[in-house]
């Protein structure tokens, strides 16, 4: 069985790609994650007749011998296909516009900066003479114009206005492009970009003129990189930064729009964990303080590409802990409320230990439960400082085989960081 995929939150550029995949491998069955942008949504429940897309439910992976994997290079950004990744004997085709060095290693691959993904396959579809119809053609286009800001977007090339013009001489229909890539626009985005125009600030940033602008945000808001765009348009900078903060969710949403050569914004948000295009890129971080990412931006904006996200940038806070005396029978009851498998053990706002849920194995009677924390914690507590990086926490973590690390500032304890934070932040888990 052979399957064609994209990356999760499906945009028109990545639904293109995988279509015409399946033109230029018509055996290749296409399947597309759970979540897809909200316009490619519209657009598929429109026309689900005529591209029949399958989903991860419908394909059986013991089955599966070659992937084809488009506009993304990365595994963990394919959904729940990437259980797929160590699968032997499993052939991987790529196809990638993005210009950065992904984890997954193909056959045979055609990766080359480009504006548009769709592009590079508009270039074999025309080699190869195969025939694509008037929706098709449509499809096509509209995934171009997205990536590529109907060509004016600076990472645009030559070749992508080549291809539109193909494109619509194989009849792609303009008013149809234009219906499905209207962004969504509401009183929710008109208040959010009202509230952004009243604490504008413009700045000079390395010749730049750019904007940073820092958001709470009380609901969740769609379509907010809509609003930094106009955003942007309305300052008439370079570049801007919008900064959302949703306190509830302990997240922060990073969106960045630039048109000034030079200034890869896809480059920044990648240096953050995200990812993009150089005029356009987006990131999520958690627990992490706002003015902390703006002067991360800003060193990365100057040139510091040694500028990381650190163990502040990812860590969890504040810790729930435990005194030393607590009982043992307490402590399990803990575990199971906060769905966490340890807890630090603090006396005096010092850190005298650790337990975690492994302990509890050395408990061999009922009665033990009734002794102190104190009894059975492990002393020797491996610990972090904040301001150093995911791939020394990983190694310690390795190192000594834990599955969490305190993280400690002037011998207090300012947070806590797991194994599944810094998996989420190597493997770009984070969702998009």
């Amino acid at each position: 069985m052979q399957i064609v995929t994209t990356h999760k939150n499906t945009d028109f550029d990545a639904l293109a790609s995988t279509i015409a995949a399946t033109i230029l491998y018509p055996e290749a069955i296409p399947v597309l994650p759970n979540n897809v942008n909200p316009n490619v949504k519209a657009f598929l429940s429109i026309h689900k007749d005529i591209f029949k897309i399958s989903s991860f439910d419908d394909i059986d992976l013991d089955h599966v011998n070659r992937l084809i994997v488009v506009d993304i290079n990365s595994w963990a950004r394919l959904g729940r296909i990437r259980r797929l990744k160590n699968k032997k004997n499993l052939e991987v085709i790529l196809w990638d516009h993005h210009s950065n060095v992904g984890d997954i290693k193909p056959i045979w691959k055609c990766q080359e900066p480009m504006g548009a993904n769709i592009t590079l396959m508009i270039r074999q579809l025309k080699l190869e003479k195969k025939v694509i119809t008037p929706i098709q053609a449509t499809l096509f286009l509209a995934g171009l114009y997205e990536d590529t800001g109907s060509l004016m977007f600076p990472s645009t090339t030559a070749e992508d206005a080549y291809a539109a013009a193909y494109l619509l001489e194989r009849k792609a229909d303009l008013n149809i492009v234009r219906s499905f890539l209207r962004p969504a626009y509401g009183e929710k985005q008109k208040d959010v970009l009202f509230r952004m125009l009243q604490s504008a600030k413009r700045d000079m940033v390395s010749g730049y003129s750019v904007s940073f602008n820092k958001l709470d945000l009380k609901d969740y808001v769609d379509n907010l990189a809509v609003v930094v765009h106009m955003y942007r348009e309305i300052l008439n900078v370079e570049a801007a930064i919008g900064i959302f903060v949703d306190e509830e969710r302990n997240k922060c949403m990073v969106i960045g729009r630039s048109n000034a050569d030079g200034l890869d914004m896809g480059g920044i948000m990648r240096s953050m964990g995200g990812g993009g295009h150089p005029a356009a890129g987006s990131a999520i971080l958690k627990s992490v303080n706002p003015d902390a990412i703006e002067d991360t931006i800003r060193a990365l904006i100057q040139g510091n590409h040694q500028v990381s996200v650190q163990i502040s940038n990812l860590m969890s806070f504040p810790v729930f802990t435990v005194p030393p005396d607590t009982p043992m029978k307490t402590v399990a009851s803990i575990l199971r409320k906060k769905g966490c498998t340890g807890l630090p053990v603090v006396e005096n706002d010092k850190l005298v230990g650790m337990i975690s849920r492994r302990d509890f194995k050395k408990v061999k009677k009922e009665s033990q439960l009734k002794a102190p924390v104190k009894a059975f914690m492990i002393t020797k507590v491996t610990t972090i400082a904040p301001g150093k990086s995911p791939t020394q926490a990983a190694r310690l973590m390795i190192k000594h085989d834990i599955g969490r690390l305190p993280v400690v500032e002037n011998g207090h304890i300012v947070g806590i960081l797991t194994r599944s934070d810094t998996m989420l932040y190597f493997y770009d888990l984070l969702p998009d």
